[in-house]
């Protein structure tokens, strides 16, 4: 993901430091007469992000505890586990939910946060095999992802 475009937006201070992870889940209820509601909710429902760089800028919040901070962001990498004929770098695919068992060890790397159903992806790493047997006895590939 060396090509990736930053953003810049506000986050909770707490939350404000390189390399924190977080899925943006939009507006919440407190920011309807917010005059930098536009800045905190300029990144894309449901899309993991990266903070790569905190900025000075600092406001007064009444959804955060100790404010908000500027940050620039980057859309971070996801990784999920896919059928081997997909799990090929640089290739598009479009992430298929159609397991259940959320029982499963593996759940979480077959329907990962910051996955947007039906939306396309770009495979960018193939980590290796599935750390884990598929309890529906399927081959799985572990990769990285970006949005498309």
């Amino acid at each position: 993901m060396t090509d990736a475009k930053t953003k810049v937006t506000l986050v909770g201070t707490v939350l404000a430091k390189p390399g924190t992870e977080f899925i943006y889940e939009g507006e919440a209820p407190g920011c309807g007469t917010c005059k930098v509601k536009k800045a905190c909710n300029n990144l894309q429902k449901g899309r993991k992000y990266r903070v790569v760089t905190v900025r000075t800028t600092h406001h007064d919040c009444t959804v955060h505890l100790n404010g908000a901070t500027a940050v620039e962001v980057m859309e971070a990498p996801i990784t999920l586990l896919i059928s081997p004929e997909m799990a090929i770098i640089n290739s598009k695919i479009k992430p298929e939910f159609s397991c259940n068992k959320q029982d499963c060890r593996s759940f979480d790397l077959c329907r990962p946060e910051g996955v947007v159903e039906g939306e396309k992806y770009i495979v960018v790493d193939v980590l290796g095999n599935a750390p884990d047997i598929c309890e529906k006895g399927r081959a799985l590939k572990l990769v990285e992802i970006k949005p498309a």
